[in-house]
């Protein structure tokens, strides 16, 4: 094969930032995706009607006239009303759930993961049908951080029945396994961690582009998440949690946690797909499983590739931001040619 068509590709769970930084990465994104659900861990957090709206009128204004749609979601909180749950959840497609202090800009989230403590809210949301979004990490061993916090997942699925639950960037065979246990769970997982394994971001030399939170994990993890994606499990959901982070703080002692994907996630998937005879499966994958689960139908949007090698730029400049993307510098084989 060497031409292959997606059809209102979707990435639902992206960091755009804010800022140049915004308008340096968004274009990124919705010059080839139909919409994306937006990250709100800014400094500070997204948590009132005020700021969504805003910071979705920010990135529309990035994105110029790309047929894109930014799907907004609300930062966590335990204090949330029903009167202004509901009289935001249109104007947002989820929550986002983080522990307190477990990856970039969430020393706001959640101190504490009790049922008891978090009941007022998933009620209200299970009540709503606004769907919960989920960093699942503990602050245990490294590792191990995804696997410890499955029996909070469990906890949560079996006391909120009606709540819509995400998994968000799945990393391991046991989240996958979790995912078909319970009917209300639900996952995303990154285009990174369907590719490499700790092996790559620290088995050689340091690979600082490569290390993110969750950390990649080994190698039966990564089969068990392409197994999934490659046969477009349809609880299973692409979200790129492209993170850009300037070069600088990259490449650097304190290494900020975040790999950069966006301008390159469906040249790479599709030739991952088709390495393995499997792209008739990545419209369900990339697309159509993500509007079965959060219920909305995604803007038109087509983009041709073609099978011809792409070289990845080293960097992504605007003004005085940078970002250096997933294989920077390197050739991947396949390229878009057309967007409609």
């Amino acid at each position: 094969m060497q031409q292959f068509e997606i059809y209102s590709p979707l990435d639902m769970h992206l960091h755009l930032r804010d800022e140049d930084m915004l308008k340096l990465v968004a274009p990124k994104t919705s010059n080839t995706f139909a919409g994306a659900l937006v990250m709100p861990n800014l400094v500070p957090p997204v948590t009132t009607k005020e700021a969504l709206l805003s910071y979705k009128q920010r990135i529309k204004e990035a994105c110029n006239d790309d047929k894109f749609e930014p799907f907004m979601t609300l930062f966590f909180k335990n204090d949330y009303t029903y009167e202004f749950l509901n009289d935001i959840k249109d104007d947002i497609i989820a929550l986002k759930l983080y522990p307190a202090g477990i990856t970039t800009n969430s020393e706001n989230g959640v101190s504490s993961m009790d049922i008891e403590v978090l009941r007022p809210t998933l009620e209200i949301l299970s009540e709503l049908n606004i769907p919960l979004c989920v960093h699942g990490e503990t602050n245990g061993f490294v590792m191990d951080r995804e696997k410890e916090f499955m029996p909070i997942y469990e906890s949560l699925a079996i006391a909120f029945p009606n709540l819509k639950i995400i998994m968000e960037h799945i990393t391991t065979k046991d989240a996958v396994e979790l995912m078909n246990k319970h009917n209300n769970l639900y996952a995303t997982v990154t285009l990174h961690h369907l590719l490499i394994t700790l092996d790559d971001v620290a088995g050689g030399a340091l690979k600082p582009h490569l290390f993110c939170k969750p950390i990649a994990k080994r190698y039966e993890d990564r089969s068990a998440l392409l197994n999934a994606a490659l046969n477009a499990h349809p609880k299973l959901m692409f979200g790129s949690d492209s993170a850009p982070h300037p070069k600088h703080k990259k490449e650097c002692c304190g290494c900020a946690a975040g790999v950069f994907t966006s301008p390159i996630a469906l040249q790479v998937l599709t030739e991952l797909f088709h390495r393995y005879g499997k792209l008739d499966n990545l419209n369900a994958f990339v697309s159509l499983n993500a509007q079965k689960i959060y219920n909305f139908k995604a803007i038109d949007k087509k983009i041709t590739l073609v099978k011809q090698e792409f070289i990845v730029p080293e960097i992504y400049e605007y003004k005085n931001e940078n970002v250096v993307p997933m294989y920077a510098g390197e050739s991947i084989a396949w390229s878009i040619k057309e967007i409609k």
